[in-house]
């Protein structure tokens, strides 16, 4: 017998292809049969009306920062009830993995990526982990720059050495033979910013015999965006490795309506030259990091404790302040605080910095600086700076797919996040394809299906097809919506009727059934 079958719904492939009315038979975990109801051959356990809604393949995340969260939030509600059903983590450079065996740059690691456990050292030994704590999504992970270059040589601001190169890159083919899908750079955050073109470039090398790809938060994504953009293209036409460029924005007013379309026009131009490069995009005008990305990356250098012993030295934080007031003239007010650790600053969230240093009485990068130093680092913030011009006209590239940049959490995390952890995908249908109808529903579920799946060689998810996995999602597109926002993010998004993962139901009309049946993927199950 089939396990289920979905009659009575439109199709779409995920190809971009037109939709198209049938139904669909899942026998143990894939799509055993497509086609109308009556034509099924066997019987099935159950029978579901779809009611003519739209039945898309799962949505796939290729930006997001789980890695760091979903061995505590394995349920992943704020994934599963956007219809997310697989998603890598270890973006911006900054993975879990790999760990070093010694104990301060390990403790670097914990103060700086993520406050976990690390019983793991390697890519492969952080996804058995996760395959023993059973997680409701799929989930595969990138292997960050920032992280190989802090397990080799810490915070250190210098060029590597040979013999520090050569652990890199050992550690680099550690984790693609254990199934990393990609090397992520994160060059706004240290030890990352460290390293220059040269000795990305020369990573970027051993991912061509392993069929990986280059995924880079660039160097700069406001005034500077432009340069950014040229020496990614550089790294990727001196390596050979195809490029994803990550959450491609403009974060400054300044330059807003001009440098997206030279970055667009410089990665057509690249395209025609024949070099393999695509983009992704979150669909929001704010963007979410730490607190402590403010602070100038000079300051970082030895890591975390020597950032905050800098903070707490009267000379070295008035130049900090200095800098920092100078980069941030008309933006204090723009950046809201998300999340802290401590009890006694939770009155912090959902304020701006100013509006902090306000009621503090003091300068508004002391406001920012004392957080950071209170909360030792743990404060996360949602910085204001795109505009919606620029952010429709990057999604409509037809190369740009769509990532969240989230979390896989609970609806009752701490703080404030950013609403694009729990709304990214509707809004994309929503917002940008139902009302402001910047492409046709079957390109906007291609940006978040078919196309992610080509870029990671998923050979057997992204599309609706018989023999794939059937992650699957059914929804109403008249009622689509993405419900969360700044103000209260952590809610369920509105039409989704049914999510799937590996045909499992895992979500019905916003409620998480509780299942957890994600398996965790290896970029060729770890073989070149």
């Amino acid at each position: 017998m089939y396990d289920f079958i979905i009659k009575n719904v439109r199709i779409l492939d995920g190809t971009g292809a037109p939709w198209y009315r049938g139904s669909i038979a899942v026998k143990d975990g894939r799509i055993a049969q497509i086609g109308p109801a009556a034509g099924m051959n066997e019987p099935s356990g159950e029978v579901i009306d779809g009611e003519d809604r739209y039945l898309a393949p799962g949505f796939i995340d290729i930006h997001c920062h789980s890695d760091t969260s979903l061995l505590t939030y394995p349920q992943a509600e704020s994934r599963i009830l956007q219809g997310i059903t697989t998603e890598i983590g270890g973006a911006c450079g900054l993975s879990v993995a790999p760990v070093s065996r010694d104990p301060e740059r390990k403790q670097m690691l914990k103060d700086y990526v993520g406050d976990l456990e690390y019983t793991w050292e390697t890519i492969g030994q952080f996804l058995e982990r996760m395959e023993e704590k059973k997680t409701s999504t799929n989930f595969g992970t990138a292997v960050g720059h920032g992280s190989i270059r802090l397990a080799a040589m810490g915070f250190d601001a210098r060029k590597p050495t040979d013999t520090e190169m050569k652990h890199m890159k050992a550690l680099l083919r550690q984790a693609l033979e254990d199934g990393a899908f990609c090397l992520s750079s994160g060059l706004i955050y240290p030890p990352g910013c460290y390293a220059d073109t040269d000795e990305l470039a020369e990573l970027c090398r051993e991912l061509v015999p392993f069929g990986a790809f280059y995924e880079t938060h660039m160097r700069d994504e406001g005034e500077g965006v432009v340069e950014a953009v040229k020496e990614a293209l550089e790294i990727a036409e001196r390596s050979g490795a195809p490029l994803q460029i990550s959450h491609h924005k403009v974060t400054r007013k300044s330059v807003w309506q001009v440098h997206c379309r030279t970055t667009i026009a410089l990665i057509e131009q690249a395209r025609r030259r024949g070099l393999d490069v695509k983009a992704d995009q979150y669909p929001y005008s704010a963007s979410a990091t730490t607190l402590d990305s403010n602070v100038p990356l000079w300051a970082f250098e030895g890591g975390v404790d020597a950032m905050l012993a800098r903070l707490t030295d009267p000379q070295q934080r008035r130049q900090i302040n200095e800098e920092a007031n100078a980069s941030h003239i008309g933006r204090w007010g723009d950046i809201f605080i998300a999340y802290v650790g401590s009890e006694k600053n939770q009155w912090t969230v959902g304020k701006s910095i100013e509006e902090i240093a306000e009621i503090r009485g003091v300068d508004p990068a002391d406001a920012c600086f004392d957080l950071v130093v209170e909360e030792r680092c743990r404060v996360g913030e949602v910085n204001f700076g795109m505009c919606e011009e620029d952010i429709e006209y990057i999604m409509k590239q037809p190369f740009v797919m769509i990532g969240s940049d989230g979390e896989a959490v609970s609806l009752d995390y701490p703080g404030q996040p950013h609403p694009r952890w729990y709304g990214t995908f509707p809004r994309i249908i929503g917002r940008y394809c139902r009302e402001r109808k910047l492409f046709p529903l079957e390109t906007a579920i291609f940006k978040m299906t078919g196309l992610p799946a080509g870029r990671l060689g998923l050979q057997d998810r992204g599309l609706i097809r018989e023999g794939m996995w059937a992650d699957m999602v059914l929804f109403d597109f008249d009622t689509i919506t993405d419900t969360p926002d700044y103000g209260k993010p952590k809610q369920p998004c509105e039409g989704i009727r049914r999510v799937y993962v590996n045909g499992v139901l895992t979500a019905e009309n916003g409620r998480h059934t509780g299942a957890r049946s994600g398996q965790i993927l290896r970029r060729g199950k770890g073989e070149k």
